[in-house]
């Protein structure tokens, strides 16, 4: 049952919205409640420290007392006021299962979490959460999994369920879609900036599917096989240095290819020693080409150097700092921090680069 709004009413509605209207945002990679002592280095002293913690992604806990004390008081009490509450519990505006990320040139990074169905954006230099849950008109995301940056102005995004690549604006807007009849079960997402052409691995079909910035088929990249350039339910995918990086789920281990899909090397074995693989997931590169891999079994980010040999990993089972719970998608940003999509802790975890 509604509560009658009277004049009166209306009128605080209209000054607290307009007073929260002009509260300036900020955002922050350190939420209240992380751990005291969230300083931390890998490896640790007394080796020389390559990385740092350098904080982690949730959903609204990521935005300062200012936006949430006062415009979320506001939106709050506006809800209460014409009865709304009931509409929006259960609607945390909180990460539920993250699976993948990109972050553009402007500090802006999107996470699919296919646990609420959406795509949320942080939006560093506006201090807004974003939240983006349609993938066409009529129809919303299901399973989002993959993401990139497309062609200037456009994120892409796979649905593994819905079976295309969607075509959303930078204001979230859908303004198209590709792959339908094309991709079975589309998951991993890359794209090469120089030549606008878009890379989806199809882990039902064992393939990489390649398309351009139109959405138009170009060709097909492997067959189930566990030889050079062959696939078994490949997964996450990576483009960087000219060179295309898969995970290679199944056959456990990553596979970089040229291009046109000329295999070039594998790294990473099976095996149950740290190190090994078991389930890669995410993979990416840093500038320096470290190579990065998710393992997602053993809940380890492992560290590679340029040539596939081993050099450090991060993580172990767990919910502290630099620790995992099944994690899945990784990338990086221009400012070389690595992120980890914790998918079972609700979070990205981030790491600072510090240089070899």
């Amino acid at each position: 049952m509604y509560r009658k709004v009277t004049p009166l009413t209306a009128l605080v509605i209209a000054l607290i919205l307009g007073g929260c209207a002009t509260t300036p945002d900020v955002m922050t990679y350190y939420p209240e409640d992380a751990a005291a002592d969230s300083f931390r280095v890998w490896p640790p002293a007394p080796e020389v420290a390559r990385y740092s913690f350098a904080g982690e992604l949730r959903g609204e806990k990521n935005f300062g007392p200012s936006e949430q004390n006062q415009a979320g008081t506001g939106e709050r009490v506006f809800r209460w006021l014409v009865g709304l509450g009931s509409i929006f519990r259960g609607r945390a505006r909180e990460l539920v299962r993250p699976h993948g990320g990109v972050t553009d040139a402007n500090g802006r990074t999107y996470v699919t979490d296919v646990g609420r169905s959406a795509v949320f954006v942080f939006d560093e230099a506006q201090g807004k959460l974003h939240i983006w849950e349609q993938a066409e008109e009529f129809t919303n995301f299901i399973s989002p999994i993959g993401i990139a940056l497309g062609r200037p102005g456009e994120i892409l995004v796979t649905d593994s369920v819905l079976a295309r690549v969607v075509r959303l604006d930078y204001e979230g807007n859908p303004v198209g879609s590709f792959g339908v009849g094309e991709l079975g079960r589309p998951t991993g997402l890359a794209r090469d900036p120089a030549k606008g052409e878009v890379y989806v691995a199809d882990t039902q079909n064992h393939d990489i599917k390649v398309f351009d910035d139109n959405g138009t088929p170009l060709r097909r990249i492997g067959a189930r096989g566990d030889g050079p350039g062959r696939f078994n339910a490949p997964t996450h995918l990576a483009f960087a240095g000219g060179r295309l990086y898969v995970s290679d789920t199944l056959n456990a281990r990553v596979q970089i290819l040229e291009p046109d899909g000329t295999a070039v090397r594998s790294v990473g074995r099976r095996g149950l020693y740290v190190g090994n693989l078991t389930r890669p997931k995410g993979v990416t590169t840093d500038s320096e080409g470290n190579l990065y891999i998710v393992e997602g079994y053993y809940d380890h980010m492992l560290i590679f150097g340029r040539q596939g040999e081993f050099l450090l990993p991060i993580g172990g089972t767990g919910v502290d700092i630099g620790q995992f719970y099944l994690p899945a998608g990784i990338w990086r940003d221009q400012r070389n921090r690595i992120f980890v999509a914790d998918m079972f802790n609700a979070r990205v975890i981030i790491f600072q680069y510090l240089g070899a």
